[in-house]
């Protein structure tokens, strides 16, 4: 690879990266062929990212920008996931594949201008998705119209209930 296109491609991953919700680093050293082939498919219908990076390139790439503080985290073999449409999905991925190989080192993440440790993307990768909260924000929506009918609803039964006692026991008597 000559100057020019190494150039181009630290111009691309700064490019990739200020665009990504989040980035999260990690290494599958040791890990057989076959089964990193299956967590990039993991990540391709994940719609994220997945590259390995020459840490050189990738430390160029972050220089000056908000992720300079991820220079320290490229070293060693090193793997990139990131997405342009979900944060979560990436830490998400890795949590889970890591969980299944214990050879994958989960390294360092990034997110709204923080840096986060190994702990910190576990931590990222258990939030709720995007569709699970706005399923709880229309599960809280429908809720207090449907108890306030209730409520309403409530004073005319008993009313009602009380008038039926009142009738089964005038028509018991007579």
């Amino acid at each position: 690879m000559n100057r020019t296109e190494k150039e181009q491609l630290v111009e691309e991953l700064r490019s990739e990266f200020a665009q990504a919700k989040s980035l999260v680093l990690g290494s599958h050293v040791g890990i057989d062929a076959n089964t990193v082939a299956d967590l990039r498919s993991k990540f391709r219908a994940g719609g994220v990212q997945y590259r390995v990076v020459k840490n050189t390139l990738a430390k160029l790439a972050v220089q000056g920008t908000e992720m300079e503080s991820l220079v320290d985290s490229f070293k060693g073999p090193t793997a990139v996931a990131y997405s342009f449409e979900d944060a979560i999905e990436p830490a998400r991925i890795i949590k889970n594949f890591a969980k299944d190989n214990d050879k994958y080192e989960i390294r360092a993440g990034f997110l709204d201008g923080q840096a986060l440790d190994a702990d910190g993307v576990k931590h990222l990768a258990s939030m709720p998705t995007k569709e699970e909260l706005q399923a709880k924000f229309l599960g809280l929506l429908q809720a207090v119209p449907s108890k306030f009918l209730r409520t309403l609803n409530a004073a005319p039964q008993q009313f009602l209930m009380v008038l039926k006692a009142k009738a089964d026991k005038d028509g018991g008597e007579g």
